[in-house]
């Protein structure tokens, strides 16, 4: 059950109650994408930096290890050790990003797995089913993300397909969360907004699938290519038709001021690998921009990576030790990186959800967005 506790203009404050514990919103969602965050953080490190909620994906799970070995295991939360809500992506993004061979029919799509080339099916059905498998909070519907520069007629018609496989995806979950050995029965289904760049097609098919009376909608097929403006236009046009009383998620999305915006368009959830692939890769996430922690001029910086951040890095280590263990190449750095940047994620949602109940998001994301400009000091 989702209700909304304030609203701030656009922005909403709210809270959706699942079996696996109660979600504050709006959200940051950790990108676990194979029951694991990259960087060697695990399930008991995430509880400590306020993650709620966490994403882990349908299509490289039942690669490997494979959803019937994480039901024989007692689902996703017993086998990565996490006792809060987890999301499961559908896998329709990953079929249509990663698969080079593929064909779409009705039934679903055939393509060959990306990681041993084995020929694998997935249908609105088969998703459903590796979703129950793994036993996750909340499952999203399989769709079709087509590239942001398809053709409209294209968009158009997939766009078709994905409403008639939501369908079947709702229905085929309500057999699922009926059956005697089922992980979790109370499992919910989001489905998923497309319609590319145009504004026409997302918003009919937004009026079509609210009517479902789903627990959520999801706006997919942004972040893929079009320029942030269009994405603002985009989350303009379509979430006024989305059920105001329902979670909003936008998927894949994104950068601090791209969340930033999304909140003040009235959007509940998000994800993304930003703050942990760019974690990996030395740059760390601060209220004034981005630090590359390589850069020389942090060899014998003693400063932590923000001053006032509660995270394990900054309470513990330098700027100067972590760039070294990063030119070192020692996984701790890639660790304490990670760790970092999630929790400026997930704090920055708190002081989002604050700025709403306190009637001033306008001016906290104006203050956020200038300290993003001004960039780093010296």
């Amino acid at each position: 059950m989702y209700r909304v506790l304030h609203r701030d203009g656009m922005a909403k404050r709210g809270e959706l109650v699942t079996v696996h514990g109660t979600v504050q919103t709006p959200v940051f969602m950790n990108v676990g994408t194979v029951a694991a965050i990259k960087g060697a953080v695990s399930s008991v490190d995430l509880a400590g930096i306020g993650t709620q909620v966490e994403l882990c994906n349908t299509y490289h799970l039942h690669v490997r290890p494979g959803d019937t070995v994480v039901k024989q295991m007692g689902g996703l939360q017993k086998f990565m050790h996490w006792d809060k809500p987890i999301l499961t992506d559908s896998g329709g993004f990953q079929v249509f990003s990663l698969a080079k061979l593929r064909k779409i029919k009705e039934e679903g799509v055939s393509f060959n797995s990306h990681v041993d080339g084995r020929k694998i099916f997935m249908g609105p059905e088969e998703s459903m089913q590796i979703q129950s498998n793994l036993g996750s909070t909340i499952a999203m519907a399989f769709d079709e993300c087509p590239p942001s520069t398809a053709e409209k007629d294209y968009i158009r018609q997939s766009v078709e397909r994905t409403t008639r496989w939501l369908l079947r995806c709702k229905d085929e979950m309500a057999r699922l969360n009926s059956l005697p050995d089922t992980v979790n029965p109370s499992q919910m289904l989001f489905g998923i907004n497309q319609g590319g760049i145009y504004e026409d097609i997302r918003i009919e098919h937004a009026k079509q699938i609210a009517e479902l009376d789903l627990p959520g909608y999801a706006v997919g097929g942004l972040a893929v290519g079009e320029s942030h403006e269009e994405m603002y236009r985009i989350l303009d046009a379509v979430v006024p038709y989305l059920p105001l009383e329902k979670p909003v998620y936008l998927m894949g999305v994104g950068t601090p001021a791209n969340i930033l915006e999304g909140v003040a368009r009235g959007v509940d959830f998000f994800d993304c690998v930003y703050p942990t692939r760019n974690g990996r890769h030395g740059h760390a996430y601060t209220n004034r921009g981005r630090l590359n922690l390589k850069n020389e001029r942090y060899k014998t910086d003693d400063r932590p990576i923000e001053e006032g951040c509660d995270c394990p890095a900054c309470r513990n280590h330098s700027r100067a030790y972590i760039r070294h263990l990063l030119v070192a190449g020692e996984m701790l750095g890639l660790r304490l990186m990670v760790l970092h940047n999630l929790r400026f994620y997930n704090r920055m949602m708190e002081e989002i959800r604050e700025a709403i109940e306190q009637n001033r998001y306008a001016a906290y994301m104006r203050e956020k967005l200038d300290g993003f400009a001004r960039g780093p000091e010296e």
